[in-house]
C-alpha cells in the first residue's frame, strides 16, 4: 500500500473541485480516497508514504494521438507542409528503421511522456512487437492503434494484431485503425467497415487534417473523409478521428451520432500550418473531445501542457472570444476524454477501484502561485517543470527528475543518436 497524504486532490470526478484528502494505492489500483480515521490508519501497513506538502495529486494525462518512435526525426525535417513533409521526408527515413531502432526510439518517447505527466499513449506505428516490448519493460501503458495502409491484404495483419495484443499484458491493448483515407485503397476501408461490424468495435484514423486531404477525398469519392468512413460502416461503433481540422456541419453531426471522439493536436496542426480545429463548435454540438500531441517529428515535443494551452488559446484567437474553450473543458479532454477515447475507462479519474495512474503537480513553483484557481493554473501557466511524480499502474516511473524505467536515460539518448546518425 502506498499513501499520499497532506495534499490537495483533483479527482476529475467533480470537475475542477479540489479536495483536501488522502489517496492510497494498492498494487495497480486506487484503494482509498478520503480522510482516514485513527482506526483505519492503525490497521493499515504502508510500504511507502508520500507527504505531498500541499501539492496536488490528480489523474495523469493521456496522449490520445501520437507516433512515439518518430523521436528519431525530431527537428530533422521542419518547416515543410504536411504532404511534402510526409511523403518526401518522413516515409523515406522510416523505411530504414529496424525493429530494434523502434524499441529504443520508443523508450526515448516514454521518458518524455513521463516528464509531462503522461502515463498512456494512443500510438499508431508499425513494428508493434518492438514497441510493445519497450512499453512493458518501462512499465508504461499504451493502446496501439492499427496503422495499416495500402490494399485490403493488410486486413489480415490488422486482425492478427488485434487478437495477439489484446489480453497479452495489463499495460497493452489494441484497437482497430488505419492510417488515413489518402494512404488506403477503397477495398481496405471497405474491409475495415466489415471488421468493425464483425467485432462491434470502434475504429480510429487520421481524419480531415488538411484542406488538401478533404478536397481530394471529395474529388475522388464525392464525400468528405468522415462521410466516406460513415458510409462504409467504419464509425458504426465509434472510434476516434485524429486532428479533425477541416470538418463541415455534417461531419460534426456524424461524430456526435456515432460517438466518435475528436482528438485535437493543436501543436502539430499549428506547426504544419494545417489549420485550427473547430473545437468549440464540435463541443457545442455534443462531440466528445480528447487531446494528442501527434508525433515528435511534426510537433516536435510530446508535452501535454503545451497542447492544453494551445487548445484553448487557438480557439480564443480564431473565434475572437476570450471566453471560448475554458480551462476546465481542456483539462477534462486531457484526462477523462483522452482516457475514454483510448478505451481506458478505468484510468480516467481518482476513485476507489480505478487504476493508479497518477501525477503530483508541484504547486510550490512561481508559475503556480497564487492559488486563485489551481485547475486554471495547470492549463494557462503550468508546464512540465511542475510534474514532481508520475505513477503508472501503481508504480512510480518518474520522480523529481529521475526515471525508474529499468534503463539509464543516458543510454537511451545515446542509442537514439546512434540510430539517426547511421541513417544520414
Amino acid at each position: 500500500m502506498i499513501r499520499f497524504k497532506n495534499g490537495r486532490v483533483l479527482t476529475m470526478a467533480e470537475g475542477g473541485k479540489i479536495r483536501e484528502c488522502e489517496v492510497w494505492t494498492d498494487g495497480d489500483k486506487i484503494a482509498f480516497v478520503g480522510t482516514p480515521d485513527d482506526e483505519k490508519l492503525k490497521n493499515t501497513a504502508f510500504e511507502k508514504e508520500y507527504d505531498l506538502n500541499g501539492n496536488l495529486l490528480m489523474p495523469s494525462f493521456k496522449n490520445a494521438h501520437t507516433h512515439s518512435a518518430m523521436t528519431f526525426l525530431r527537428s530533422y525535417a521542419d518547416d515543410y507542409p504536411l504532404q511534402e513533409w510526409l511523403f518526401e521526408k518522413v516515409f523515406p527515413m522510416e523505411a530504414k528503421l529496424t525493429g530494434d531502432d523502434i524499441y529504443w526510439l520508443s523508450k526515448l518517447a516514454i521518458l518524455e511522456y513521463l516528464t509531462t505527466g503522461v502515463t498512456a499513449s494512443f500510438d499508431m506505428y508499425f513494428e508493434p512487437d518492438h514497441y510493445v516490448r519497450a512499453n512493458i519493460e518501462s512499465g508504461f501503458r499504451t493502446v496501439l492503434c492499427g496503422s495499416v495502409s495500402g490494399d485490403k491484404s493488410n486486413l489480415v495483419r490488422l486482425e492478427g494484431y488485434m487478437k495477439k495484443f489484446n489480453g497479452m499484458h495489463p499495460l497493452i491493448s489494441y484497437r482497430l485503425g488505419f492510417h488515413a483515407e489518402y494512404t488506403a485503397d477503397f477495398e481496405l476501408m471497405e474491409g475495415l467497415g466489415e471488421m468493425a461490424r464483425k467485432y462491434r468495435l470502434p475504429v480510429s484514423v487520421h481524419n480531415s487534417e488538411t484542406e488538401k486531404e478533404v478536397r481530394e477525398c471529395i474529388e475522388k469519392y464525392g464525400k468528405t473523409p468522415t462521410q466516406l468512413f460513415d458510409s462504409l460502416g467504419i464509425y458504426d461503433f465509434g472510434g476516434a478521428g485524429f486532428h479533425c481540422v477541416h470538418m463541415d456541419d455534417r461531419d460534426i453531426e456524424i461524430f456526435r451520432e456515432r460517438g466518435v471522439y475528436a482528438v485535437t493536436c493543436p501543436g502539430s496542426n499549428s506547426k504544419l500550418a494545417s489549420g485550427i480545429a473547430p473545437i468549440c463548435k464540435m463541443a457545442e454540438n455534443g462531440v466528445k473531445l480528447a487531446i494528442g500531441t501527434d508525433g515528435p517529428s511534426s510537433n516536435n515535443c510530446l508535452d501535454m501542457f503545451r497542447e492544453m494551452f494551445l487548445m484553448t488559446a487557438l480557439q480564443k484567437l480564431s473565434l475572437k472570444d476570450a471566453a471560448a474553450c475554458p480551462a476546465g473543458m481542456v483539462l477534462k479532454a486531457a484526462t477523462v476524454g483522452s482516457a475514454h477515447a483510448m478505451g481506458l475507462e478505468d484510468c480516467d479519474i481518482i476513485a476507489e477501484g480505478k487504476q493508479a495512474d497518477l501525477i503530483v503537480i508541484d504547486l510550490h513553483r512561481p508559475n503556480m502561485q497564487p492559488l486563485n484557481s489551481i485547475a486554471n493554473n495547470i492549463v494557462y501557466s503550468g508546464s512540465k517543470e511542475n510534474v514532481k511524480l508520475t505513477m503508472c499502474a501503481g508504480k512510480v516511473l518518474y520522480e523529481n527528475g529521475e526515471f525508474f524505467v529499468g534503463e539509464e536515460a543516458e543510454r537511451i539518448y545515446s542509442r537514439a543518436n546512434e540510430i539517426i546518425a547511421s541513417m544520414k
